[in-house]
Parts: C-alpha cells; structure tokens; sequence
C-alpha cells in the first residue's frame, strides 16, 4: 500500500541553505512524514571526499575536480526534470531547480552566526575557532567554485525560493510545520 503524501502543486522539494541551518533536520523530518525519497547530495559529497583523502570539514568545493561538480549538477539536472515524490538536499538545489514551477523550493538559513558555530561545535566536537574556520573556508571555497562554474549569482537570493525559514526562531518540529502548511497537508485522524 503506497501511504505517500500525493502532493497536487509540487512534485518535488528541494532544501537549500548553508552549513549547520537544520537543512539535513528539516530534510529528514519531510521524508519521514510524507513518506517521499530523500537524496542528500552532502552524503554524495562526503563519499567522494573520503574516497579522495579530502578533509570533508575543513575543505570544500576548490578540493574536487571541476569536473566532479559538474557530474553533481548533472545529477541533479536529471533529478529535477524526471523525479517525483522527491525531497533533494544539497546547497544548490534550489537555485538549480530555481525555473522549475512544480519543485517547493525551500531556503533554511539561521539568522545568528554564533547559533551555527554552537551546532558545527557540538556535532563535530572541536572548538569554537575550528567551527568558525571551518565554516568560513568551506562556504568561501564552495562559493568560489560555484562562481567560477556557474556565473557571479547569489546562490541563496530569497527569489529564487518559495519558502524562506529562519531556523534561529523555529524548532525542528516548527520547521517541518511550516512547509507542511506551504503543501496543505492535513494530519488523517484515525
């Protein structure tokens, strides 16, 4: 028996947003729920940077191969244009999925700094000056790449989404509400 959420404006989501904003959270808890595939192309990411004797904290996008990003975003390209009932995680998603009118494209961002450095910390057990070096590198050389690949864009421009979360102000569980209002889902009492 398929329990899948039939979702009748969107056929697939995409989470966007930077580290530590609850992307992965947010991702999970809608799987869950709605009972749809979910991609993380973070694990993808971090496959191929162990794979490679890549640091996956502490380096980023400038460590792989230009054409390594690229088979990325063929990947997604292809997700985006033949998938459904389909949740995809990835920094970039919704900017690449940003002319699709039937993908929910969602941007998590946390509004404090010191919040996300608190949560890179605590998951990864290092200092707080490693979580801020390790941010800062990783977003620089992720953005440097993108640019360089892509065209000078704003990766996370607020239009290029549909949803926009500030995770600073919500929980996980207020979080998966809010885009569970955005596709009407209703909650089937038995």
């Amino acid at each position: 028996m398929d329990t899948s959420f039939d979702c009748p404006h969107y056929r697939i989501i995409t989470i966007s947003g930077k580290i530590a904003v609850g992307t992965t959270t947010l991702a999970k808890n809608l799987s869950h729920f709605l009972h749809w595939k979910y991609i993380n192309a973070g694990a993808i990411q971090r496959q191929y940077d162990r794979a490679h004797k890549i640091h996956e904290n502490k380096q980023g996008a400038l460590s792989r191969s230009d054409n390594h990003e690229r088979s990325i975003e063929a990947m997604a390209e292809n997700l985006l244009k033949n998938d459904i009932q389909m949740i995809y995680e990835a920094w970039l998603s919704g900017f690449l999925a940003r002319s699709y009118k039937d993908v929910l494209r969602i941007l998590v961002v946390c509004s404090h700094e010191d919040l996300r450095i608190d949560r890179v910390v605590n998951r990864e057990n290092i200092t707080v000056e490693e979580a801020k070096r390790w941010l800062k590198q990783r977003e620089e050389e992720n953005i440097s790449k993108w640019k360089k690949l892509y065209g000078d864009y704003d990766f996370w421009n607020p239009d290029y989404y549909n949803l926009i979360i500030d995770t600073y102000s919500t929980g996980p569980m207020q979080t998966l509400g809010k885009v569970l209002d955005k596709l009407g889902y209703k909650v089937k009492h038995q």
